[in-house]
């Protein structure tokens, strides 16, 4: 591996941590910087993997919380916000067996889609920001079963990429009546066994084709994606308690709208 191949996966980690977060889909951001820096890992694994370092990010600054509900599972509170999530969990678990070729050979590797995505995304994201939402949850802990169900299945249009795991779990959540910091939380929550369970199926499926430099630079790009994935949550909590989303639509419609351009007068 190379020195420019190093920075390469160092901003692709940095972009991954920054982004996994946000209502602005950080699959959609690393594909696209990988097409126009022409960084092509093998398999599309390094751009699943590295997530995996945001995951870490989440169970760092919530261990506290975990560990509370993890060793209180004879609560009823605790093992119902338990229950939630796994059965938040299971539809992505479904189709992302079922579709995941088509997702990695076909939907990855369509850099006008993904553009598409993000920017219908935002206009979404804005009007989703202006409608007159009472919410009735103001606890990620508390949101019913049928709730956490529908996140689930709503979660799954994420699959898409440029669509946003994020975006989409807080979407539905605001819609379902959650406030804006629990429809975050959840959406944290739910990204523990979702991405965990990309990574783990991704890496079996991909086995075969990591050698040690694609292995060097996944190992790289989590190690980024942790550390500002760190600072990124702390930033995004404090933000919403006092702001919209109005911010992140926007920043969508331009990635989406500059990444189209590029496409047609670069390629």
């Amino acid at each position: 591996m190379n020195d420019s191949t190093t920075l390469v996966s160092l901003f692709l980690g940095a972009l991954e941590g920054l982004t996994e977060f946000l209502p602005v889909s950080s699959t959609g951001h690393l594909l696209l910087a990988g097409h126009f820096l022409g960084f092509e890992s093998a398999g599309k694994t390094f751009e699943v993997v590295i997530q995996l370092g945001s995951v870490l990010a989440i169970l760092t600054l919530y261990s506290t919380k975990l560990w509370t509900v993890f060793s209180t599972v004879n609560d009823p509170q605790s093992r119902r916000f338990i229950y939630s999530i796994l059965v938040a969990f299971l539809p992505a678990v479904v189709i992302g067996v079922l579709a995941h070729d088509f997702i990695k050979e076909v939907l990855f590797e369509s850099p006008m889609l993904i553009s598409v995505m993000l920017i219908l995304g935002g206009i979404v994201l804005l009007w989703v920001d202006r409608l007159p939402l009472k919410p009735r949850y103001h606890d990620a802990m508390q949101f019913p079963l049928k709730m956490s169900l529908t996140i689930g299945i709503v979660q799954c249009l994420a699959m898409i990429p440029g669509v946003s795991r994020s975006g989409s779990t807080i979407v539905g959540s605001l819609l379902l009546g959650a406030d804006k910091r629990a429809a975050a939380e959840f959406s944290f929550f739910l990204s523990m066994p979702t991405m965990a369970g990309a990574f783990a199926y991704d890496l079996y499926k991909n086995r075969d084709v990591l050698d040690a430099g694609a292995l060097n630079e996944i190992a790289i790009g989590f190690v980024m994606a942790f550390v500002v994935a760190v600072l990124v949550v702390k930033w995004l909590l404090g933000y919403l308690s006092t702001h919209g989303y109005a911010l992140f639509g926007w920043w969508r419609i331009i990635v989406g709208s500059t990444a189209i351009l590029g496409i047609v007068f670069i390629g």
